[in-house]
């Protein structure tokens, strides 16, 4: 049976325990965007013994690359991008601290273990609702890579931002619980 959550961020290991497949969470306070440019960027800095432009301890990283903001907007559309593309490096992150994911589309093993391994949760955001979850933005400022455009890493002041739990800490996907429901034995 799933649970609702209101949360905040960032997250800790209790918390990320305490969340399974399924569980619906709305999520308040700062979360990062980064896609797979970025992505490959933090990796990069890492591997150079250098340090990220943000604290990833307890961090949310939101794979997405958000429209131009209207006129006393903060943000544009901002739907989830497919998740697959930072799959080579989201272990890594991970393992530094990185507690949650957001997007779309499945995770691959390595991914899955990584968040069993390190308490680490993949949350779903509905593709196709750019426009809806751009509301549960209230704030947006670029902190690294502002040259990649839309693909920037932001930090964002999110407010009741909801969101699905894919792949738990205990290496629970729900996509694979849904067919399973449905499968002839």
């Amino acid at each position: 049976m799933s649970q609702v959550y209101h949360l905040t961020t960032p997250l800790s290991n209790e918390v990320v325990s305490s969340l399974k497949s399924g569980d619906i969470v709305y999520l308040s306070g700062i979360i990062y965007t980064a896609r797979d440019a970025a992505h490959k960027r933090l990796v990069d800095l890492l591997d150079e013994g250098k340090e990220l432009p943000f604290d990833i301890n307890g961090a949310i990283i939101y794979f997405v690359g958000p429209t131009p903001p209207k006129p006393g907007d903060p943000i544009g559309s901002a739907g989830p991008t497919t998740s697959y593309r930072m799959d080579s490096y989201s272990p890594r992150l991970i393992a530094e601290g990185l507690k949650g994911m957001i997007g779309k589309g499945k995770r691959n093993k390595e991914v899955i273990d990584a968040c069993q391994k390190h308490k680490a949760i993949y949350f779903g955001a509905t593709g196709g609702a750019g426009a809806l979850l751009g509301k549960k933005i209230k704030s947006a400022e670029i902190v690294a890579y502002e040259e990649l455009g839309p693909e920037a890493i932001r930090k964002l002041e999110v407010v009741d931002f909801p969101v699905t739990v894919i792949n738990d800490s205990y290496g629970q996907d729900l996509y694979q619980m849904g067919r399973a429901q449905y499968e002839v034995k």
